[in-house]
């Protein structure tokens, strides 16, 4: 049995549509023209024949209206006037005048859509001064109110649609910037934590190969789980980008329920980590939990490269509206490093973006005891008794 979305009717589109447009158009004004091939005959039949050629023309036009619309209007418009001089059988023929004028003002061509109809209008102004007995002042009118609303509503199509398309490449935009910051928290946290204990592995192998031997085991025993862990979560942020029909990634979003990873892959690079925690501070808003846990790990991984600190602090303090996020370590100060070409680090900026993202703040800079503070203020939604638990 066919699925209801299957057997949902769709509109046809691009070349479809305007085909379909064309031929519809076509139907209407060929039925308001019938009078034309029966009853009394008031031209001969090549004038009438070459008539119904205009009403093929003018209609048929609007089948290049997606792609130019200007030159299909002005046909539609030229073929129309044509009509009505020689024809002597009134019919509708206007409305593809009518439609072509629509699609010119949708398509953004607000001053050709403004000046065809001028141009329509004027002539047939001009017809009913030279004593044209089948539009009179009033028909004049009603014409340029029917011209002004076709260009009016097109006018609002086009201004509709350039908002969704500002809306779209908003919400795209925004989207490349969180994959981003979520691409640079998990591979710059993790090959920081590598660099530190393929560092600490070499120098030990090079200050004493038999001594530091197991102590150069442990660090590429810790290189090893944080490149596999690199590897997961770059899968999972990566996951966001499959197209349509691929599995999707079965791991969870990274939250603080996995606070432990980190202060585990701390330890391992020599860094006593201790987690305090205070308050409600659970369950919280998926937004909320992972830029939490981005916060931390970023804060451990500069603590990790910088700080030459032996431990850190974690404070976690909820009160049910709001999580405060505190990190603190006892360091000294940057090592000394190589000097760098590339471009500085981002991530307090990036962390502070991620803490006002939530309509919150971060502050960070030396302690008052001593080494260095990350404290972040993260606004909570309250979570209500109708939504599925966390798994």
């Amino acid at each position: 049995m066919p699925s209801p979305a299957r057997s949902r009717l769709r509109l046809p589109r691009g070349r479809a549509a305007d085909a379909a447009l064309a031929s519809g158009l076509f139907l209407v004004v060929g039925l308001g023209t019938l009078r034309s091939l029966i009853g009394a005959r008031e031209e001969p039949w090549a004038v009438t024949a070459a008539n119904w050629v205009l009403v093929a023309v003018a209609c048929g036009a609007l089948y290049f209206s997606s792609r130019r619309p200007v030159a299909a209007a002005s046909v539609a418009a030229l073929a129309t006037a044509v009509y009505y001089v020689t024809s002597a059988y009134d019919g509708p023929l206007l409305l593809a005048v009518v439609v072509a004028l629509f699609l010119v003002a949708a398509a953004g061509r607000l001053h050709a859509a403004v000046v065809i109809a001028a141009l329509c209008l004027i002539g047939t102004a001009l017809g009913t001064i030279r004593g044209n007995g089948d539009v009179n002042q009033v028909a004049l009118f009603m014409l340029t109110g029917w011209f002004v609303a076709m260009i009016t509503l097109g006018g609002l199509r086009h201004s509709h649609l350039a908002r969704a398309r500002e809306t779209e490449e908003r919400a795209a935009t925004q989207e490349r910037l969180r994959i981003a910051r979520e691409l640079h928290d998990v591979v710059g946290h993790h090959l920081s934590l590598i660099n530190v204990q393929s560092t600490a592995a070499l120098r030990r192998l090079t200050k004493d190969p038999a001594a530091g031997a197991d102590q150069a085991t442990e660090a590429l025993g810790a290189v090893k789980d944080a490149s596999r862990e690199a590897l997961r979560e770059l899968r999972a942020t990566l996951g966001v980008l499959r197209e349509a029909g691929e599995a999707a990634p079965t791991a969870p979003a990274p939250g603080l329920g996995r606070l432990g990873e980190l202060t585990d892959a701390a330890g391992a690079a020599g860094l006593a980590v201790t987690v305090h925690r205070t308050g409600d501070t659970g369950p919280l808003p998926v937004e909320a939990d992972l830029a939490a846990y981005r916060i931390v790990q970023e804060s451990l991984t500069n603590v990790a490269r910088h700080a030459r600190a032996t431990r850190a602090d974690i404070h976690l303090d909820g009160d049910g509206g709001r999580l405060t996020v505190t990190v603190t370590d006892d360091g000294r100060g940057p090592a000394a490093e190589p000097a760098r070409t590339g471009p500085p680090g981002s991530g307090i900026t990036g962390m502070r973006e991620r803490a006002r993202a939530l309509g919150g703040d971060l502050t960070a800079g030396p302690a008052p005891g001593g080494g260095f503070s990350v404290r972040a203020t993260l606004p909570l939604a309250r979570t209500t008794a109708t939504e599925e638990p966390r798994r």
